[in-house]
Order: structure tokens, then C-alpha cells, then sequence
């Protein structure tokens, strides 16, 4: 094999391994980014159970159940049916969300 031929392979074979570091950058971040907010999820949990610890009754006692869908709405939490538990983006409200909220207090009238 020629010089040429030589230096062409090693500088393919440098921009495939440029590839898959940049896409285990990215895998690390991605990692990095739900081990952040895994652990603040975790920190709000550890709050609220404390809190309900201290009171002595649980927290179903002391909210209705539409209190407790409106607070976790907006600590930035999914309560629809398509997307629940999953985190939302805060500068946009969810139409299905918003529609439970707004239909639950009804639908316990009837």
C-alpha cells in the first residue's frame, strides 16, 4: 500500500472514531441531564414525605384530589392519560392536562 493510500485510511478511520466520541458525548449528556432531574424529583419527594411525616396524616386527608393534580401540574409534571409522570416543558401549558383540570371539579358534580 502506498503513502498516500495509507494516510487516506487513517484519516478515515480518525473521522469515524470523531463520530462515535461525539455521539458518546451526547449519550453522556443525555445521561448527565435525567440524573440532574432524577435527583430534584427525588429531593421534591423527600420534602413532601417529610412534610407528611411531620403532620402525622397523609396528605389525601388534607387536599382534594384536584389540589393534588393542580400542585403536581405545576412543579412541572404531566397528569394526562398521553404523557403522565413525564416532566413538561414550564413555558408551555399541556391542552390535555389543562382539559383534566378543568373537567375534574364537573364531572364530581354530576
Amino acid at each position: 500500500m502506498d503513502p498516500y493510500s495509507k494516510l487516506q485510511e487513517l484519516h478515515n478511520s480518525m473521522e469515524k472514531m470523531t463520530k462515535t466520541i461525539a455521539s458518546l458525548e451526547n449519550d453522556i449528556l443525555d445521561t448527565l441531564k435525567e440524573n440532574t432531574e432524577l435527583k430534584v424529583e427525588n429531593q421534591l419527594l423527600r420534602e413532601k414525605l417529610e412534610k407528611m411525616t411531620k403532620k402525622g396524616e397523609p396528605v389525601a386527608k388534607t387536599q382534594s384530589g384536584l389540589e393534588s393534580l393542580r400542585q403536581i401540574y405545576t412543579s412541572g409534571y404531566h397528569i394526562c392519560n398521553m404523557y403522565y409522570g413525564s416532566h413538561r416543558d414550564p413555558s408551555s401549558d399541556c391542552m390535555f392536562c389543562l382539559d383534566i383540570l378543568d373537567n375534574f371539579g364537573e364531572k364530581k358534580k354530576r
